[in-house]
């Protein structure tokens, strides 16, 4: 199974905040092929919001919401099952520091044909 893995910052860290080099989490995961891919985003006021409404395509500059948490990465885990996603998402520093949320790709009923 696929899981998106978003890595979100958050208002109340754990007590005792993770200090360990994420590279520690990152490297066993990719020499098992478990991670597909990971990045860190540019700053949320850096993003495009794009939608089309009466057939006008229109854009704005920075976040649409405001809010304290934001997605400031993400990992796509290639895993067995959601236990092993949270397994290996409860080994992340941001597990600590923020919060991981993990959503599972959509399995389409037609993908095998």
């Amino acid at each position: 199974m696929k899981y998106m893995m978003f890595v979100v910052t958050s208002l109340e860290p754990d007590t005792q905040p993770d200090e360990s080099d994420v590279d520690l989490w990152v490297d066993p995961l990719d020499a098992s092929g478990k991670r597909v891919i990971g990045e860190v985003l540019a700053p949320q006021a850096d993003s495009t919001v794009v939608k089309v409404r009466g057939g006008k395509v229109l854009t704005s500059r920075g976040p649409y919401v405001e809010t304290a948490e934001v997605i400031c990465g993400f990992d796509i885990l290639e895993v067995a099952d959601l236990d092993e996603a949270i397994e290996i998402a409860s080994r992340h520093p941001m597990a600590r520091n923020g919060q991981l949320e993990l959503r599972p790709f959509m399995v389409w009923p037609d993908a095998g044909a």
